[in-house]
């Protein structure tokens, strides 16, 4: 089963989009760019609902 993890390798920011990117096995600059779109359609709703992504989904772990 997959989990969802905020990416160490594709980060910008938090890691987000690059563990959403992973997840869905998509690239994650397509998924930026989506993002920034509907970000400026209604800053509110997506900004709110990234801030509450970096919160509740967790680090990757890091494997050695």
């Amino acid at each position: 089963m997959k989990k969802l993890y905020r990416s160490n390798t594709q980060r910008m920011i938090a890691g987000v989009l690059g563990g959403l990117a992973e997840y869905f096995n998509i690239d994650a600059t397509i998924l930026r760019l989506v993002f920034v779109v509907l970000l400026f359609m209604s800053a509110f709703t997506f900004a709110l609902v990234y801030l509450v992504a970096i919160f509740i989904i967790p680090n990757e772990r890091e494997i050695h």
